[in-house]
């Protein structure tokens, strides 16, 4: 490798030594803070929306106090700002190890909120079904993920007062994803895939019995059943949905189309 020649060799080492210079002088402008002054600023970013500036202070909080409940605010605080400023992989992930690392912690049921509403908020565009899109196949693990945490959550601290709030969203989530189902069992059946829209027909009702979309779910199954000739299980699904929902009005109107359904009003 050619050198440099000696009369460069003095600039470049002073150019060196600049920069190492400018490197060790970052200042670190917590350094002779407290941490209740940190926790204080780190809460005033928070609230002002600065969500990217709330986190390395939490961090250096949780650093500063480790060990002591401090510290572990600091971790929900920072999984929180994380969340707010939509870094749902790094909330997540600060998530998980608080609660490796605190267990028994008595903010656990918080730590389960969070990550349950992360989840759920993350995937709700999964059930505003943009119209003109293919709606055969789209992921559902976000939503399943989020109702399996808010049902830990239940389970474990049926008292907690994130319970009932987390109780309503499970709800909503089984609500979306068999209307969900659904969705994709009609999207089969205008297109004259019969079998395919049985099947997703048939998947709302054995995974989502009793749920809004039941009722159209059993339509979609009669429907199909005639257009493919098979009369007699036609006949069984028809009186299955007269039964359950005498006088549908699937029966005489037929598909409501595009009208707001139930879960736009949430």
């Amino acid at each position: 490798m050619p050198r440099a020649p000696r009369a460069l060799l003095p600039a470049l080492l002073a150019a060196a030594t600049l920069v190492a210079g400018c490197a060790s002088n970052v200042e670190d402008k917590t350094a002779n803070w407290s941490t209740e002054k940190i926790a204080a600023e780190a809460r005033d970013e928070m609230n002002g929306g600065s969500y990217d500036k709330a986190v390395p202070l939490l961090e250096r909080l949780e650093g500063r106090a480790a060990g002591t409940p401090l510290a572990q605010q600091a971790q929900l605080d920072k999984a929180y700002a994380q969340y707010k400023g939509k870094e749902k992989a790094q909330a997540l992930a600060t998530l998980e190890r608080f609660m490796k690392l605190h267990p028994a912690s008595p903010a656990l049921d918080y730590a389960l909120y969070l990550k349950g509403l992360i989840n759920f908020n993350d995937d709700l565009g999964m059930f505003s079904w943009l119209s003109q899109q293919d709606l055969s196949e789209r992921d559902q693990k976000a939503a399943k993920d989020s109702f399996e945490t808010f049902r830990e959550l239940v389970t474990r601290f049926p008292e907690s007062r994130y319970a009932q709030d987390a109780r309503q969203r499970m709800t909503y989530i089984v609500n979306s994803l068999a209307q969900y189902e659904v969705h994709v069992a009609r999207y089969y059946y205008q297109r004259g895939a019969y079998v395919a829209a049985v099947a997703r027909a048939q998947r709302a009702i054995a995974d989502y019995d009793t749920v809004p979309a039941t009722e159209e779910a059993l339509y979609i199954l009669v429907k199909s059943y005639d257009a493919l000739g098979l009369v007699q299980l036609r006949d069984d699904a028809r009186r299955v949905l007269d039964t359950n929902y005498p006088g549908s009005t699937f029966i005489t109107q037929g598909f409501k189309g595009e009208a707001k359904a139930w879960w736009q009003l949430w």
